[in-house]
């Protein structure tokens, strides 16, 4: 089975749904500006019942060190997804702070965003490729846009990496196909309305990809 990451989750009822259903990783946003922010000691509550069952990961925008200290202190993440203009350097710094493991959002609309991924292979553990927002977007990513998925064609990348940004149950086996991706992140495309998370979307999500294995 492709390997599956449902971010944004916020309710016991979805992450159970998220868990049931195969996915391998489940995502906490720890960013007040998005509309699936949870407060890390909240997040800690909720997302004991993934712990042996799937990896926890937190989601945050340039945190600051204080941010980071109650996000290892409370939910004890096993990886801390950047999604803002961190650099490698602030990455080493967070695994420090934290003992989490890195994942690295990385914006792509053309092919010159490729640019920073040999300093990411070696600053993180798996990076993220996820659509640009538009100009103007307070939100890093969760937009429900892609990319053209063409970019990632014959492209020399590292071992693990996810591939985010607009996908649903729709356009998985397309973006597999297309891509090559064995690694997918899902947030906006299992949701009924921002930041609902709707329990048949993650079902149909993650049917789909048990239906187009890595």
């Amino acid at each position: 089975m492709t390997e599956v990451k449902i971010c944004g989750l916020t309710t016991p009822e979805t992450l159970e749904a998220a868990l049931a259903g195969g996915a391998a990783y489940v995502g906490a946003v720890i960013f007040p500006k998005s509309p699936r922010h949870i407060e890390p000691e909240a997040a800690a509550e909720l997302f004991a019942m993934a712990r042996g069952r799937a990896a926890v990961v937190a989601v945050v925008v340039d945190p600051d060190d204080a941010l980071l200290g109650r996000i290892a202190t409370s939910l004890k993440p096993d990886f801390i997804q950047l999604h803002g203009n961190e650099t490698p350097q602030r990455a080493a710094e967070v695994r420090a702070l934290t003992g989490a493991k890195i994942i690295k959002a990385l914006p792509i609309r053309e092919d010159a965003d490729f640019a920073a991924v040999p300093a990411w292979t070696k600053a993180a553990d798996i990076l993220l490729f996820d659509a640009k927002p538009p100009k103007g977007s307070e939100l890093p990513g969760g937009v429900g846009h892609s990319f053209d998925w063409s970019l990632m064609a014959n492209r020399e990348l590292p071992a693990r990496w996810f591939l985010a940004g607009g996908l649903d149950d729709t356009n998985l086996g397309e973006a597999l196909r297309i891509t090559g991706a064995s690694m997918v992140d899902v947030s906006s495309g299992v949701e009924s309305a921002p930041g609902v998370k709707d329990i048949p979307l993650i079902r149909k999500f993650l049917d789909a990809a048990r239906q187009t294995p890595a």
